[in-house]
């Protein structure tokens, strides 16, 4: 008598963690391309004569292609899978890279952001799809934490590290030697990322296996998706939680230190590294929370209010150093509950849908720093008092208590709406 065929096995977690792992390197090195101009701020003001709003419009040339690129790279990591897309991505973002390093004008450099924040833009959303095949439903909002703590890992490395070396060796050569390390990496996602596992000969942890469906209509899908009101909440609520760190850490933190509170550039950059290590840590540690307790929105809610008075002391009382720092490892911390958006939106809407909804709700956090990014720089020109050093125009902390007050608008704007989402008891919507 014929025996039954033993069952796959599911793979082994060192194997899972390595296959998520090459994806999650990409978006820590998108994650460094994102608040690298942090650091240099007098150097590219410098370099390219500009003032706050056109460099704050030089940094968000990243967020405008990442932002115009999730709802596409949701729908094809639903269709196609991560793995080419990573490839593609990785690929993409090494030839921006070495534009931007070495780009002969603003245009050139613009033009090699908008292609690094294209590239890298399908990270995220590829993670979170292998995420949902290669681990148990029950650890999503820990490895959707894990994945902001790995991005975060590149924003601290293009802090003080990024600093020294740029001060050692230039700009343009730091920026020329990362085009080479993530060419490299590409390589590596090409020969080691499967889609599934059951491509490496183990269980799928997901409902459904990638390819070979028939699929529907991607602008049914998008529709679908759109259907939902969580969609939209969870979509706008990133825009001040999540963008008022990347506007503070990504680009105008280091110099507001230094300008206001006279901090070397080195130390104000440590300063924002500490915002986006607390980020990084707030993220696992509130989304194993709302696993725990079952329930997504309290935490939400609960988190948001914190980082709005948190915001409201740093922006509007005058701190003392220590108090200031201790109020953005709060602040940061605190919004690290962007996480438990992720799965939130991902269980609101059907599991077939689940890489579009991660795309679509994946806009809110870039669209904070897309739009804040450069309206900061905008308010900060608008009340420039007419100071500068060595090429840099200079601000007082008038000017940037105008401008951060955008900051805080946005993040009232974000409680507001969260307020209103649908509870889905960490459970997947049939």
């Amino acid at each position: 008598m014929n025996t039954p065929a033993a069952k796959p096995a599911h793979p082994p977690a060192s194997l899972a963690w390595s296959v998520w792992g090459l994806g999650a390197l990409l978006y820590l090195f998108g994650f460094y391309q994102r608040v690298a101009p942090a650091v240099m701020t007098d150097r590219l003001m410098t370099d390219f004569a500009i003032g706050a709003a056109a460099l704050g419009n030089l940094s968000a040339f990243y967020f405008y292609s990442y932002v115009a690129m999730q709802v596409p790279t949701g729908i094809m990591a639903d269709r196609w899978g991560p793995r080419r897309l990573l490839t593609a991505g990785a690929g993409v973002a090494a030839l921006g890279t070495a534009l931007f390093a070495f780009s002969p004008s603003l245009f050139w450099a613009n033009a090699g952001r908008l292609l690094i924040g294209a590239s890298v833009a399908v990270a995220f959303v590829s993670m979170l799809k292998l995420a949902t095949h290669w681990f148990a439903p029950r650890q999503f909002a820990m490895v959707s934490g894990m994945a902001l703590f790995c991005g975060v890992v590149g924003g601290v490395f293009a802090g003080v590290p990024l600093r020294l070396l740029v001060e050692s060796f230039g700009w343009r050569p730091v920026m020329g030697v990362s085009a080479g390390v993530v060419a490299c990496l590409c390589v590596a996602i090409w020969l080691r990322v499967r889609d599934d596992p059951v491509q490496r000969g183990y269980a799928s942890y997901s409902l459904s296996t990638q390819g070979g469906g028939p699929h529907g209509s991607i602008w049914r899908g998008l529709a679908e998706v759109l259907s939902y009101r969580n969609t939209w909440i969870l979509l706008l609520t990133p825009i001040g939680v999540s963008g008022a760190v990347l506007t503070f850490a990504g680009l105008w933190g280091v110099p507001y230190l230094r300008q206001v509170h006279g901090l070397e550039t080195k130390m104000a950059a440590a300063i924002t590294s500490t915002l986006l290590v607390a980020w990084a840590l707030g993220g696992p540690v509130l989304g194993a929370l709302s696993e725990r307790i079952g329930r997504r929105k309290p935490i939400y809610v609960v988190a948001t209010v914190v980082g709005l008075l948190g915001w409201s002391a740093i922006i509007f009382l005058p701190l003392s150093l220590p108090v200031l720092i201790g109020a953005l490892i709060i602040t940061g911390f605190a919004s690290g509950s962007l996480v438990i958006g992720f799965a939130f939106a991902k269980e609101s809407v059907p599991a077939r849908l689940m890489g579009t909804a991660s795309g679509v709700c994946n806009m809110g956090p870039l669209l904070g720093g897309m739009l804040l990014q450069p309206a900061v720089g905008w308010l900060l020109d608008r009340n420039w008092l007419g100071s500068s050093a060595g090429g840099a125009r200079i601000y007082d902390a008038a000017a940037y208590q105008a401008a951060f007050s955008l900051m805080f608008g946005c993040i009232v704007l974000s409680l507001c709406l969260i307020v209103f989402a649908r509870e889905t008891g960490c459970k997947q919507q049939a």
